[in-house]
């Protein structure tokens, strides 16, 4: 009977585990943001800033949070680096790309980048979600500026294949991927001050919930 009632509470107080990456171009804070969720969650405090470097290759990171236990995976974003993350989409029940919103001198590079992660299909039915770091600063650009910026540039990108008649996606295609970008959840953040992680964590707690049963369910996200 022990046996029984201690397998019996095992089950009911089960944590399932999921698995978040969290990508961006290097510099744009995302080892900040994952010491900064460490902090905020764990009894142990994460990294401050001063103590963090480049990452070259991964940082991981876990929380706890009501029937949930999220594991972060922070890959690095060097351009060397970059061609690895597809081995981590397979797993994965959601993806956090950062962008610097300050940096406006690397947006371009930052939109190339996240457009192929965007067009991953292993990742089609994954929560994502665009975070605009560095709101503390009073250069950054703002949650709508980011979310206009990355349109502009779509549709600029996409003028510019039909007119040079590449290869490239067909009309189907094209018309996933602007309900996708049109649905997509682009929130401000302050890495560095903790201003909006909160948020963006129960994001991801509500967004993996959701994604699970969907996928029990035989729905879509």
């Amino acid at each position: 009977m022990y046996h029984l009632l201690k397998g019996l509470h095992h089950y009911l107080t089960r944590k399932e585990e999921f698995s978040v990456i969290i990508i961006g171009l290097d510099g744009a804070g995302k080892t900040t943001l994952l010491e900064k969720i460490k902090t905020l969650y764990n009894d142990v405090p994460g990294l401050t800033p001063d103590k963090i470097g480049p990452t070259v290759g991964q940082n991981t990171g876990k929380i706890t949070l009501p029937s949930t236990i999220l594991q972060f995976w922070d890959l690095g974003g060097q351009r060397g680096i970059r061609n690895i993350w597809h081995r981590y989409f397979d797993d994965c029940h959601a993806v956090v790309y950062v962008i610097d919103a300050e940096d406006r001198e690397r947006l371009g590079e930052g939109w190339e980048v996240f457009d192929s992660v965007l067009s991953a299909p292993q990742i089609l039915g994954v929560p994502l979600l665009l975070l605009a770091n560095k709101q503390d600063s009073p250069q950054s650009l703002s949650v709508e500026e980011i979310r206009h910026d990355y349109e502009d540039w779509y549709q600029r990108k996409l003028e510019s294949t039909r007119r040079h008649a590449r290869y490239g996606e067909d009309e189907s295609e094209i018309s996933a991927r602007r309900q996708r970008i049109a649905s997509l959840d682009v929130m401000g953040i302050s890495a560095l001050e903790g201003t909006g992680v909160r948020a963006a964590v129960d994001w991801l707690f509500i967004r993996v919930q959701n994604s699970r049963r969907d996928t029990n369910t035989g729905g879509t996200t």
